[in-house]
């Protein structure tokens, strides 16, 4: 196994590209460190990319944020401007592991790792949030929800990986929201989870939305329908119930341990609705 500590992208686009078998990128190292001691994998080569330029940068770029893909969760947890922006967001990255590991998980090791369950992408995905991929070819941006292929597996290229993320600007009257369900009370992995994204017009109604549920499908999940049932309303029992029965009809999840279909079925509406009036509620929305 080799180890290179990147100097440039180039230089690590390039090495990625040419290495003929496996090959990691370490960034924050969570997911493969764990993987590397427990035999999971065993790649010809790692590369370091932490300490690229831009890698563990927050900053504001068109009325929104750039989010470099090495920054941990305990570093976007301490941008108070980010979290008052996307608290759905910071809260979802935020229950990735303990203190410790917080220290250290990157957003784009979450999303790259491809879990169903992971918890930061379902309200990266609702948000609209765009990864910005370098490789051989040079860069290119692309949406976070059309990254994952399937457990385990991305639609990057040989040769590429995340630098950075873009959030965009905020209008007036919008925010986010993520809930899960776990087995524990901290440090598991989600059984089902919903992230709403929504935005309230003057009128007090939802003036547009996106939901995205995680653990019950392949990959993460937009519901386009769920997003339509609140849109126009207060969120009223009507329109709750509409957006629970979408996100129902949404779910293609798996019976294991942790959960039957008809659990994680039903408790991914469940959340869905509390999670939309939670940021209706941050939104400025009253019932």
């Amino acid at each position: 196994m080799r180890y290179l500590a990147a100097q440039s992208v180039a230089e690590a686009t390039g090495a990625l590209a040419a290495e003929a078998g496996v090959t990691r990128i370490l960034s924050g190292g969570t997911d493969v460190l764990v993987q590397l001691k427990a035999g999971m994998v065993e790649p010809d080569l790692i590369v370091d990319v932490k300490k690229l330029p831009g890698m563990r940068e927050i900053r504001a770029e068109a009325g929104g944020f750039r989010v470099g893909a090495a920054v941990a969760g305990a570093e976007l947890g301490e941008h108070a401007a980010f979290c008052a922006a996307w608290p759905g967001v910071a809260e979802g990255f935020q229950l990735i592991g303990s203190t410790q590991v917080q220290g250290r998980a990157t957003m784009a090791g979450n999303l790259c790792n491809a879990s169903p369950a992971a918890d930061s992408v379902p309200a990266l995905v609702a948000g609209g949030v765009v990864a910005r991929i370098a490789g051989p070819g040079g860069e290119r941006d692309l949406p976070v929800a059309d990254i994952p292929a399937g457990p385990g597996k991305t639609n990057l290229k040989k040769g590429e990986f995340i630098t950075s993320f873009f959030f965009p600007a905020r209008a007036m009257g919008a925010s986010d929201a993520y809930l899960r369900f776990i087995p524990r009370t901290e440090m598991d992995i989600a059984v089902s989870s919903a992230a709403v994204n929504l935005t309230i017009g003057a009128d007090g109604k939802v003036s547009a939305a996106e939901v995205a549920l995680g653990a019950v499908a392949p990959t993460v999940v937009r519901v386009p329908a769920a997003a339509k049932a609140i849109i126009g309303t207060k969120l009223d029992d009507a329109a709750l119930a509409a957006m629970a029965k979408a996100c129902e009809a949404a779910c293609n999840p798996i019976d294991d341990k942790r959960g039957t279909i008809a659990f994680r079925t039903h408790t991914a509406g469940v959340l869905a609705c509390r999670a939309a009036r939670i940021a209706h509620e941050r939104a400025g929305g009253k019932a």
